[in-house]
């Protein structure tokens, strides 16, 4: 892996672009919507080399985690709770996750966690800061 893929650390939610148009394009429904907007999600990653630990803890105690290699089949739950396998790849330094009709990139750019979800043509980014 490049030098850039220290992917280890804490990251609080600091904001995002096209929320609402693509949690409706993913089907969430209505009640999930309105409990993760602006929602504060903590994301802590544990980086061993190509294995990773990507947990997502929610406010009220809730939390999912992904367990995954680089470059190995792995079972992956999406922010809506669908389960489903993907092989998640590096590209430009980037973690690159895909299945039918989504494709999930994150990267640490300035210091921050950078996440691109696109679903249908809808394109959902997220930033996270530095915490831990």
């Amino acid at each position: 892996p490049k030098g850039n893929m220290a992917f280890s650390g804490k990251y609080e939610f600091e904001g995002d672009e096209n929320y609402d148009e693509f949690v409706k394009k993913i089907g969430l429904p209505s009640d999930k919507i309105e409990l993760g907007r602006n929602c504060k999600i903590v994301t802590e990653v544990v980086q061993n080399g190509n294995d990773f630990t990507w947990t997502q803890h929610f406010p009220g105690g809730r939390t999912t985690t992904n367990t995954f290699t680089v470059g190995k089949e792995a079972d992956m739950e999406t922010m809506g709770g669908k389960k489903f396998k993907s092989t998640v790849k590096i590209e430009d330094g980037k973690l690159v996750a895909e299945f039918p009709n989504y494709r999930h990139t994150a990267e640490i750019s300035g210091g921050k966690l950078v996440e691109i979800s696109t679903s249908s043509g809808v394109v959902y980014k997220r930033t996270s800061k530095k915490i831990a």
